[in-house]
């Protein structure tokens, strides 16, 4: 769901560029109801008090009821609720919200991932002002993008030379980046085995510790019993 919800970005964007078919865009309309539909059905019939999950997913029965395409043709103010899928997209984001700030915070990976993203950004629209032969923002971010890689396709480059300045500072920039990133991913996949390997210790001292308090209740016992023997 979490798919459908991004496509429906995309489709929404796609529509307002005009970059999409008009009958594969009401094909798309269709797939996203029935997918709404089935994740619905399928849930419902999983929870034990369906009237509860119903009540507190009222905003998926909503599109369901007044969302299906068929209806958009007799009544376009009823096509209005297709924009509030919009809000089914926030929704799924704010559920995982948690668990990917957990994720990002770990080796500072969600602020280089912002840094990168911001200077990709900002580079695209600086390039595309100092530079005439980088007609467009996006054809300047794709340029940045790649250049900050050092991959340089070569498809999109300047010409002038303020330009080629900014790309040559945009290079050295892109080279610690993009290696801080990869170290920062590294990090964070190597980060999980070494969180498993610490617990497993802690788990084995633990163990440890265990059986040395049994050890030495053993032995105060065997000391009470030697006592215990002598004395008789």
């Amino acid at each position: 769901m979490l798919l459908v919800a991004l496509w429906i970005l995309l489709q929404w964007y796609l529509e307002e560029t005009q970059a999409i078919d008009p009958l594969l865009a009401r094909v798309a309309d269709w797939l996203v109801w029935l997918a709404f539909l089935a994740e619905t059905t399928l849930l419902s019939t999983l929870v034990k008090n369906r009237r509860a999950y119903l009540f507190g997913n009222w905003m998926n029965l909503v599109i369901i009821t007044g969302g299906m395409p068929f209806f958009w043709q007799f009544a376009p103010l009823i096509g209005l609720l297709r924009s509030f899928r919009l809000l089914l997209v926030i929704v799924l984001l704010a559920r995982l919200s948690k668990t990917v700030r957990k994720l990002l915070s770990r080796h500072q990976l969600g602020a280089t991932l912002a840094v990168a993203f911001v200077t990709m950004v900002l580079s695209g629209i600086i390039i595309s002002r100092i530079d005439p032969s980088i007609g467009t923002i996006w054809d300047g971010m794709w340029w940045a993008w790649v250049t900050m890689a050092t991959v340089g396709y070569g498809d999109v480059v300047p010409h002038s030379g303020a330009g080629r300045l900014f790309g040559s500072l945009l290079i050295l920039f892109g080279v610690v980046l993009i290696s801080l990133l990869t170290a920062n991913l590294a990090a964070f996949f190597i980060g999980g085995d070494v969180e498993k390997m610490e617990q497993e210790e802690k788990e084995a001292e633990h163990q440890l510790k265990e059986i040395s308090a049994r050890l030495d209740r053993i032995e105060r016992l065997l000391e009470q019993r030697n006592k215990q023997s002598e004395s008789e």
